[in-house]
């Protein structure tokens, strides 16, 4: 009874060891892999070449062909494992111990490893043992710790990315705001004046050939807005004057939508200015058949021209 106590109570310390080594081996040193751990934070032993050596101790680091054993003084040896390596469970009496493959080096068990040195300071393990009993308490211990680690490895990994995305994103605001902020200054790709009989907001056969020039050119322009701007001579009243400008504006409009299939919302909303914004005198005839007009213009922003897209 007393030894079966014992074997108790030392699985449950030993188990409390583990956890607490785990933890610290893991969680404390979140995000980082083994390379990258600080060398001077634990004691550590190098093999020399082609020198015999024994450790034994507790696994506390564990890479896809390494693993690292902290003995009773805290100081770690770094095992290399090789295709010829042994791994086994040590034997009874009249009995011989059990083969395992090296995914049953876990964290937490302890071990036995006999091997030489090689030139990295490393002990190339020619046999590791353990007790099976041992073995049976660092899977029970690995099972809890190791999803606690993975979640806490996401969700560093996750603040990292967000972090990572904050930075994108405030660089892109910033270019966004550039070229938000340069949104109304155009470049003027291209322009076409159409004029207009007095009176009339009827598009001539002439001016149809130069809006059809027009369309070509805007369908093969990056970004383009078309704006449109209609105007009257100060024949007649003002009101009058200023609904057939809006009148000649809408016509330009529904011409390129529907002999071009220009997009309206390509289009800036045409506006008539009646009488104001005069182009020439209104006192000659010549100067009133400049100011029956619609001013079509090609605009590309800047801040769209800038971006390269």
């Amino acid at each position: 009874m007393r030894f079966h106590g014992l074997r108790v109570f030392s699985l449950a310390t030993f188990g409390f060891l583990l956890l607490v080594v785990s933890s610290s081996s893991g969680l404390g040193q979140r995000g980082k892999s083994s390379s990258q751990q600080d060398p001077a934070s634990k004691p550590s032993r190098a093999i020399s070449s082609g020198q015999k050596a024994k450790v034994s101790g507790l696994i506390v680091r564990r890479d896809a062909d390494t693993f690292s054993v902290a003995d009773d003084s805290n100081v770690e040896t770094t095992v290399l494992l090789t295709d010829r390596t042994s791994v086994k469970s040590k034997g009874g009496f009249f009995r011989s111990g059990k083969d395992y493959g090296v995914t049953s080096l876990l964290r937490g068990l302890r071990v036995e490893v006999e091997g030489r040195g090689n030139q990295e300071g490393q002990l190339v393990a020619e046999k590791v043992r353990f007790d099976s009993g041992d073995l049976k308490v660092a899977r029970m211990v690995e099972s809890r710790v190791a999803p606690v680690e993975q979640a806490s490895q996401r969700l560093s990994g996750q603040v990292e990315e967000a972090g990572e995305l904050s930075r994108l994103a405030r660089n892109e605001a910033g270019k966004a705001h550039e070229r938000i902020s340069s949104l109304d200054d155009y470049n003027v790709q291209d322009a076409v004046t159409v004029y207009f009989k007095v009176n009339s907001n009827v598009l001539s056969p002439e001016y149809k050939t130069a809006l059809d020039e027009l369309a070509q050119k805007a369908t093969t322009t990056k970004g383009y807005v078309i704006e449109i701007a209609g105007f009257a001579d100060s024949s007649g009243n003002v009101a009058r004057n200023r609904v057939l400008s809006q009148q000649r504006a809408d016509a330009v409009v529904r011409y390129l939508q529907e002999n071009h299939e220009i997009p309206l919302r390509r289009m800036i909303t045409p506006f008539g200015y009646g009488v104001t914004r005069p182009a020439a005198d209104n006192k000659t005839p010549e100067g009133r058949r400049q100011n029956r007009r619609v001013e079509v213009k090609i605009l590309v922003s800047k801040g769209i021209a800038g971006s390269g897209s």
